[in-house]
């Protein structure tokens, strides 16, 4: 199946009480390049998305975007310092007594005091992690392709019209041909009859000289390979696999043929079917430039 290198998928899932969100988005390019913007304490994810994402697509330049939020999961542990506190209040006791103050110490005073919690940060467990942010990527990648695949039926049905196109105008090419080399003889005997007037005109030498100029402009072989160009072209296009760079070979070599065949041209209806031909191939070719 054809599929455009550039594409877009997004998912949004809540796992044990944190927020997933991952796109995925890509352009043209001539190999597959990836790209991915992480919250820093998960890097680690970066090799395992990009071998995640390649095995889905093989050529286009790709980034991920992961976002990380933390909603219920309790990934910090606090605990009192004891010691530090019950210092803290002998000597405010202390002080109050000595000083006759009222002893209005509570709960909230704790907090007041230096180093008297312990806040532990809980290693995330990245085994976990990872299956979250694999189960919303592949959600993401599955749209992802969808839309590559969406755009790469379209690519497809346009090509197809305008190869359609071409060969149309070469089986016009290899219809005008032997019309050019039959016009050449005629007129060249009309110059020949001008020229000798009412004296033996050498039709051998009038057959020859319509030979030589039938092997000068035919575009016989031009028009056979252009014709076995547009089979593999099609055949190609049924391919489950990566084509765009074979399909883009194939176009060049088109691109030749019918270069050829303009140079070889005596006949004005066959070079404005060149000039016509070139335009489609050309069309042809940039949108292969946008094809896997």
């Amino acid at each position: 199946m054809i599929r455009s290198m550039t594409g877009f998928g997004r998912d949004h899932r809540i796992i044990d009480g944190r927020e997933y969100l991952v796109e995925i988005r890509s352009v043209n390019s001539r190999y597959y390049e990836f790209n991915a913007k992480l919250p820093r304490a998960y890097n680690y994810l970066e090799e395992k998305l990009k071998t995640l994402v390649k095995s889905k697509m093989s050529r286009g330049k790709v980034e991920v975007s992961l976002s990380i939020y933390n909603i219920t999961a309790n990934e910090t542990q606090v605990s009192l310092n004891d010691g530090v506190v019950q210092n803290y209040l002998e000597v405010l006791r202390a002080a109050g007594q000595k000083y006759s103050l009222t002893d209005d110490l509570s709960v909230s005073t704790i907090f007041r005091m230096q180093d008297a919690f312990n806040v532990v940060r809980a290693e995330a467990d990245e085994d976990k992690i990872w299956e979250a942010v694999k189960e919303t990527a592949e959600a993401a990648l599955e749209r992802f392709v969808s839309m590559r695949e969406a755009e790469g039926a379209k690519m497809k049905e346009d090509i197809l019209e305008k190869l359609a196109n071409v060969e149309k105008m070469t089986e016009q090419v290899c219809q005008f041909a032997p019309e050019t080399v039959a016009a050449y003889r005629e007129r060249l005997f009309a110059k020949m009859s001008e020229i000798l007037e009412n004296k033996q005109i050498d039709e051998q030498r009038i057959l020859l000289e319509a030979g030589l100029f039938a092997e000068k402009v035919a575009v016989d072989e031009e028009t056979v390979r252009l014709k076995s160009h547009f089979v593999q072209f099609r055949d190609m296009m049924l391919a489950d696999e990566p084509i765009g760079r074979k399909l883009d070979f194939i176009v060049q070599e088109m691109n030749r043929e019918v270069n050829t065949t303009g140079s070889k041209a005596q006949e004005v209806r066959i070079t404005k079917l060149v000039v016509d031909m070139k335009s489609e191939i050309e069309k042809i070719r940039e949108q292969i430039q946008n094809i896997e």
